[in-house]
């Protein structure tokens, strides 16, 4: 009677153990698509992703770099003060994404370009994403704007 008890408590231990590492690798399984990894400009020229890697980019677009052709589809250069990416986008661009702005891109790194599925620019004159400014301070060159 004892070790039949003691036999259905193991069982139901294992059980529930097993359950939840089931439902563990189904939460990792379907976020996988989710977690985009950031990196800066400088991360990506040391050490380029593989071509099939999703993540997002972000830094200023550099002054002069703005380029549109007929079938809307944009290039431009993102930096951080230490080296450019060249992105290529086909869409339409939010309406404060501009030259020395600050934005981040989501998409793929290919043959050297950026190609890009979806790109969000700052909202108001002192927004950035808290990713594009641990950068560029990490690079040296961000400049606090509340700061006088």
């Amino acid at each position: 009677m004892k070790s039949l008890k003691k036999r259905r408590r193991i069982q139901i231990i294992l059980v529930a153990f097993v359950a939840l590492a089931l439902a563990t690798g189904l939460i990792g399984y379907a976020m996988r698509d989710g977690i985009n990894f950031f990196r800066s400009p400088s991360q990506v020229m040391a050490e380029p992703p593989s071509p099939s890697e999703v993540f997002r980019i972000g830094g200023l677009v550099e002054e002069g770099s703005l380029k549109k052709d007929g079938q809307g589809t944009i290039e431009f250069l993102v930096t951080d003060g230490g080296a450019s990416v060249p992105v290529r986008f086909t869409g339409v661009l939010p309406d404060l994404f501009g030259e020395n702005q600050g934005m981040v891109a989501t998409g793929k790194y290919v043959n050297g370009v950026f190609q890009a599925t979806e790109i969000l620019a700052k909202h108001d004159e002192n927004y950035m994403p808290k990713e594009v400014i641990d950068a560029l301070k990490e690079q040296g060159v961000y400049e606090d704007p509340n700061q006088s």
